[in-house]
């Protein structure tokens, strides 16, 4: 198993990158994860390797459903899969605009990389159709009892909200121990994240990233739906 080898990212800066350059690929995406660590860069830069101090969590069993996205998630025409569509998912969130942001993180190099962890099993999708329309979706890393969100995107209002809420309950179901929510937002802190020191954090990682889930929390149901 590729490990991280790019220096302890408990020593490094806690708003700043804890190291710069080397190889975006599959390989030393799984290592960096298993370090805690996560690719942020835009393009025509080096990367840069992440692990802010605090870092953004949610336990599982933590969600927050409100009475709202309870009704909202009842509603006729809602279809969410699992890892349908991966690389369409990880292109929608890339062409979203988003406030104060020119531009888009998610550059063709890490578009690659992830489709590679996709195909490897550590990546996954969640789709989410109005309709039989794809309207919203998500992306993120699955290592042992962890899931890394890395980005999501909406086109029809509470869209992201249906499927997240709906992978926090494959996940829970599954026996995952912790959601990396990497930086705060507000929308995620209403759902129930919250911040945690680097250091309990790496403790975390440390801890399920070898820990198998008790069962598939991305296998999309017979039915399709939520």
């Amino acid at each position: 198993m590729q490990e991280w080898i790019r220096g302890d990212p408990a020593k490094g800066p806690t708003q700043g990158p804890v190291a710069r350059g080397g190889r975006l690929d599959a390989d030393t995406l799984i290592g960096a994860y298993r370090a805690g660590v996560f690719p942020w860069y835009s393009a025509g830069e080096p990367v840069k390797w992440w692990c802010p101090d605090p870092r953004f969590v949610m336990r599982p069993g933590d969600f927050r459903l409100t009475d709202s996205l309870r009704k909202t998630l009842r509603k006729a025409g809602w279809s969410v899969t699992f890892d349908h569509a991966f690389e369409t998912v990880m292109r929608r969130c890339a062409a979203v605009p988003r406030p104060g942001q020119d531009g888009t993180w998610i550059t063709e190099e890490m578009v690659a990389a992830y489709c590679e962890l996709h195909r490897r099993g550590f990546a996954h999708s969640v789709e989410v159709s109005w309709q039989g329309e794809l309207v919203g979706g998500l992306y993120g890393v699955a290592l042992g009892r962890l899931f890394h969100g890395e980005s999501m995107f909406h086109l029809k209002a509470d869209a992201s909200k249906v499927g997240f809420a709906t992978l926090v309950a494959r996940l829970a179901a599954a026996g995952y121990a912790l959601i990396d929510c990497q930086v705060p937002t507000a929308h995620l802190a209403s759902l129930g994240a919250y911040a945690v020191d680097r250091d309990e954090f790496l403790a975390a990682v440390r801890l399920f990233r070898d820990r198998p889930p008790d069962g598939d929390a991305f296998v999309t149901p017979a039915s399709g739906g939520t």
